[in-house]
This record gives C-alpha cells, structure tokens and sequence, in this order.
C-alpha cells in the first residue's frame, strides 16, 4: 500500500496552500479525515461546524457516517483545519449547490477534476507520479497514525471502517520498528 510521509503530506499541502485557498482546506480535510474523493467533494457548507468545531461526513462503501472533530494544530498552520476552513469560506462565493467545495464551474467537482488538481500540488511538492492521487491522503494519514502508534481501534474510527479487517492493512511495520519494539519489551521483561 502507498502513502506519503509526513514532509510530503506536508509539502502538498503547502504548495495548495501557496495557490488557492479553496484547494488547501479541500485536501487538509481530504487527509485529516480520511475522506475518500466523493466524501469530500459531497460535502455541504451545512455539514461545517466552526462553533462546535465539528464536521459531519457521510461516508461511502459502506463505511461509518458520523461526525468528526475539525482539529486545529498548534505547531504547524498548514494543519489547522480552522485557518484553512475560515480563510476558505472568507472567499467562496455561493453558486446555489451548497457545495462546500464547488468547482469554477459551480456545482459538485468531478472525480477527475479532484484527480487533477492532487496530480498538480503533488508535482509542485515533488511526489512521485504513482503517488500523485487524492486516495493517497486516506492512506496517509492512517499510516502516519500506525507509524506513531496510535491504538488500531483510534485508526478504525479515523477511517471510519465498519470491519477491522479492513484497517488492519495500516499496520505494516519496518524491520527496524519491529527491532526497536523487541528490544524495548525484552527490556522491561528482564529489567
């Protein structure tokens, strides 16, 4: 399975960040809740809740609809999902579809016009052609998520899959992880 790392997830993002605010917050959402192509480009200005800091998202392929926490990040702007989705909705204009993220045209983007625009910030950042489309950013986040440890059942939710089968391709592990995680448990074993 393929993903990007961190600095590429980051790189991405900051290259749509330097273009076009609407492009930003569409993939920042896109990774930070791991939506699928037509979850994102499904969702409504009334599924955005900035008071309660909240998005609701109906999910596809039978995974779990429900709503998730917007998160901002203290660290590191291009990941606050609130700078994104306040400068983004400073600037969108309404075209009557209530889109939260319409296409020049108006109404819903396509899933090749999604495609399109990951394959050119994905170029901007450097990333490989055979990593330079959206799905790579649900991947992402919940390999970034297994590489920091994060409880299996935490990634479930996050990817909102109704099998754990399902999730359980996230936790691949290095040899050097599995060395390192070894160690540590012999360790403590025989301190």
């Amino acid at each position: 399975m393929k993903y990007l790392n961190a600095k590429q997830v980051l790189a991405v993002l900051e290259a749509a960040r330097q273009n076009s605010a609407r492009d930003w917050c569409l993939f920042l959402l896109t990774f930070r809740h791991a939506l699928r192509s037509s979850e994102v480009r499904n969702l409504k200005l009334s599924d955005i809740n900035l008071a309660d800091g909240t998005v609701r998202i109906e999910r596809a392929k039978g995974s779990v609809s429900g709503v998730q926490t917007l998160d901002a990040h203290k660290g590191e702007p291009t990941l606050d999902e609130f700078v994104a989705l306040r400068a983004w909705l400073k600037e969108r204009v309404e075209d009557g579809s209530k889109v939260l993220f319409p296409s020049q045209k108006g109404g819903a983007m396509t899933r090749m016009q999604l495609g399109r625009l990951f394959k050119q910030y994905a170029k901007a950042a450097g990333i490989a052609d055979e990593l330079a489309h959206p799905h790579v950013l649900r991947h992402s986040i919940c390999s970034i998520m297994a590489e920091q440890h994060s409880d299996i059942y935490a990634i479930q939710r996050k990817a909102a899959h109704k099998n754990i089968s399902n999730t359980m391709i996230y936790t691949h592990v290095s040899d050097k992880q599995a060395d390192a995680s070894c160690r540590e448990a012999l360790m403590a074993a025989f301190a």
